[in-house]
């Protein structure tokens, strides 16, 4: 569909927060407030972004302000090929049927606004020791549930949507994250067969699970297994350190070049299965919209060099 140059490659907005320094809400700002985000995106050197819903709820916005929003993205050429939702699973116990309807929202914006694709997960908020530490993810954080009828209720959700994104032309993916359904390859894998809907896929965010602070599967084997599954992908990497004497794990944020994962053998890997979705770039830490525009020009170099080998 696309060769290395033309390949969507979005900048994720996690580096922007949704609060401002006086407490206000970008979701609640208008175009002056949300160019300034976004114009450090066009200035980084991309020309796709994904107004990821922690920074602005794209869908959440009135028709005018959407219209707004999408005039702004042109004058800056930044196109939207994505809309990445967090943190508000269609199985929460309080919310799950407001995310739902968010999720509907959420696939009929991304019709409108011409954005093929949209990632989901069944991560839950942030708890608040998850908010107090350096780095959340060495915090425990919500579990979905043993239970048999709330996965049964997760895959009608996720049919339902799916569904939904078939008949306005939109791809759903999955995004992989600890403790949750798909939160090991295993378990993703075994979730995507039980869903049975070849045009629902699975973000293979293996980055999500690399940098816990516990065993977890290899990479090489988290991609073998869901390779054939692929669909638009949140990528990002880091260092990942094990003590074998005291057992003692250390994670850190890195460039997708440097960390742990091997991205041009992942990303080869999703090719030769016939992987034809965005990259979503992502970082943690430092100037992370920096290391995305080097975690792009990275993507870009390894497509123009295994684009024929899938």
């Amino acid at each position: 569909m696309w060769d290395a140059k033309s390949w969507p490659i979005a900048a994720a907005m996690i580096p922007f927060p949704g609060k401002r320094a006086d407490g206000s809400l970008v979701q609640d700002s208008g175009p002056d407030v949300w160019a300034e985000s976004l114009t450090d995106v066009a200035d980084a050197g991309f020309n796709a972004v994904d107004p990821t819903d922690s920074w602005l709820r794209i869908a959440d916005l009135d028709a005018a302000r959407r219209a707004d929003f999408m005039a702004l993205c042109g004058d800056l050429s930044l196109s939207v090929p994505a809309i990445s939702t967090s943190r508000r699973s269609v199985i929460d116990p309080v919310l799950g049927a407001e995310h739902l309807a968010y999720g509907h929202r959420v696939i009929d914006c991304a019709a409108e606004i011409g954005a093929g694709y949209v990632s989901f997960g069944f991560f839950g908020p942030l708890t608040p020791a998850q908010q107090k530490a350096l780095w959340f993810w060495t915090e425990p954080g919500e579990k979905n549930p043993d239970d048999a009828a709330t996965y049964k209720l997760a895959l009608e959700r996720i049919r339902e949507l799916g569904r939904h994104a078939d008949e306005v032309g939109v791809q759903v993916s999955l995004e992989m994250y600890e403790d949750t359904y798909i939160g090991t390859a295993k378990d993703a894998v075994r979730f995507a067969t039980d869903l049975d809907m070849p045009s629902v896929k699975l973000n293979l965010d293996i980055g999500n699970l690399i940098r816990l602070h516990r065993p977890v599967e290899p990479w090489q084997e988290m991609m073998a297994l869901c390779a054939p599954f692929a669909g638009y992908w949140h990528v990002k990497n880091y260092y990942r350190m094990e003590d074998t004497a005291t057992g003692q794990i250390l994670t850190h944020p890195a460039p997708l070049l440097g960390g742990t994962i091997n991205w041009r053998a992942a990303i080869r890997e999703a090719l030769k299965h016939g992987f034809n979705s965005p990259f979503l770039v992502e970082h943690y830490g430092g100037d992370g919209l920096g290391i995305c525009a080097l975690n792009r020009e990275y993507i870009r170099q390894v497509l123009a060099s295994g684009t024929d080998k899938k």
